[in-house]
């Protein structure tokens, strides 16, 4: 699988532009914002976009969702209990000093246990809330993307509107620390990682954190 990794937008929001070799086909998770260099990225690699997925409903993280849609025609999916943040992206930008467009309504809810599909490839989404309550995360054999639930060496933020530590720590450990140690993470924000070295020395959730 094709792996770009852009950070986009003031706030520097990884948005993943995933392609199937085989058949050029591509999901873009996250987008954030600069839809013109997300856009150039599928052109430069030959992909076109057949699904626009959000890891959840902030602004830093579906700020591009109208332009990409509009240029692409790819559905846009989501949880369920995120859509609402979806037409409220400007106002909650506005808060942080920031712009950001509404995004239109999803064509497609996502919970946990589907499998969406792109050419050859099939992520299954997997419902990791705490961060927000609809945040989700998508895994294959080798990967997983994890929005904003976890990064390296640290988790996502649980003190905005719908945000829960326990909630967030329940996500990571008994569902995320569950999957092969080797899996790559790819996280929201910074660089990413993997299952077992979070699983085994994040200060917040993993072996070693005291609580």
């Amino acid at each position: 699988m094709i792996v770009k990794t852009l950070a986009v937008g003031p706030i520097m929001a990884n948005c993943f532009v995933l392609g199937c070799e085989n058949t050029a086909e591509a999901a873009v998770i996250d987008p954030g914002d600069e839809p013109d260099r997300i856009l150039a990225t599928l052109v430069d690699n030959n992909l076109t976009a057949k699904l626009i997925i959000n890891t959840h409903g902030h602004f830093d993280h579906v700020g591009a969702n109208r332009k990409l849609k509009e240029a692409t025609g790819a559905p846009i999916l989501i949880h369920a209990l995120d859509t609402p943040m979806l037409s409220q992206l400007a106002s909650s930008a506005a808060a942080w000093g920031m712009v950001a467009e509404n995004s239109p309504p999803p064509d497609r809810e996502i919970e946990d246990g589907d499998q969406v599909n792109f050419g050859d490839i099939t992520l299954t989404v997997l419902h990791t809330p705490g961060h927000t309550p609809g945040g989700i995360s998508l895994y294959t054999d080798t990967e997983v993307f994890v929005g904003d639930t976890l990064f390296a060496g640290s988790i996502g933020r649980t003190d905005f509107a719908g945000g829960s530590f326990e909630t967030l720590k329940n996500s990571i450990q008994q569902k995320l620390f569950t999957l092969n140690e080797d899996l790559v993470v790819y996280p929201g924000h910074n660089n990413p990682t993997t299952i077992g070295t979070e699983k085994r020395t994040n200060p917040f959730v993993g072996e070693r954190a005291v609580y």
